[in-house]
């Protein structure tokens, strides 16, 4: 047998299964560290001071430099504060359901639950406010074939209307309309287009929440821009109508 002949007593393609399933270990313990950077350490329910870091330990930190002159982030990092959660548990221990004690849709709770993210619009390669209003952005338009929204009513889940749109929020990025303004007599309020339906005659239709909801939906804090901080708050509202919007919601349906 010649120098370096291995192969006659070694099984090379046991060796390299070998060799894959300690690097695909190592692969996959990494990804699952990585993808602790935001959300972890974990909370325990009720426990505000009792942290879990899960199976792997946390990552070291690194910085990120945000494009834009954003600043940077480094992650993981302090967790930022978090609003107080109005409810209660149904159960002894941790994992049970909460029992909201005011207004989930309005204090943030189950479905309605946000996250605390920056007060900063979210912005486009050439630092510009990502989604704004058709009245601030000329470039973009509703196509000729699709009904127009914009004058038409805002029909609720009670078959109420709620309101009447008066604008479209477009992204710039991808382009396409994320937000209908609607006028509810007490200024303007911002809808998901994920969460309405708009008919050929261009009323809109809403399951989600009451038409005397919309006056509760989070208002803007500059007319012609969001925040993502207001963005994930008015999405929530709209979610947690789902659940909360009438009595006969939360109830089970079995």
């Amino acid at each position: 047998m010649g120098t370096g002949a291995i192969t006659g007593y070694i099984d090379v393609a046991q060796v390299a299964l070998y060799v894959f399933w300690i690097f695909f270990f190592f692969l996959v313990f990494h990804l699952h560290r990585e993808g602790k950077r935001e959300g972890w350490p974990l909370e325990l329910d009720g426990k505000g001071d009792t942290l879990v870091d899960g199976v792997g330990g946390m990552p070291i930190p690194k910085t990120y430099e945000l494009a834009n002159g954003q600043g940077s982030r480094t992650l993981p990092g302090p967790a930022p504060a978090s609003y107080e959660l109005k409810a209660n548990s149904t159960g002894p221990s941790a994992g049970y359901p909460v029992e909201p004690t005011g207004d989930p849709m309005v204090d943030g709770v189950g479905p309605a639950a946000w996250a605390t993210r920056p007060e900063k619009p979210d912005l486009t390669i050439d630092g510009e406010p990502r989604i704004v209003p058709l009245r601030v952005d000329s470039d973009h338009k509703v196509n000729s074939r699709d009904p127009d929204p914009r004058g038409c009513a805002v029909i609720a889940c009670d078959g109420k209307q709620g309101g009447t749109v008066t604008d479209l929020w477009v992204d710039r990025a991808e382009p396409l309309f994320r937000y209908a303004e609607v006028d509810v007599g007490d200024g303007t309020r911002l809808l998901p287009m994920t969460m309405a339906r708009v008919s050929k005659d261009g009323t809109v239709q809403v399951k989600s929440i009451r038409s005397d909801q919309f006056i509760q939906v989070p208002k803007l804090a500059n007319p012609d821009q969001v925040t993502l901080q207001e963005e994930d708050k008015i999405t929530a509202f709209y979610g947690g109508g789902t659940l909360y919007a009438t009595p006969e919601r939360k109830e089970p349906w079995l």
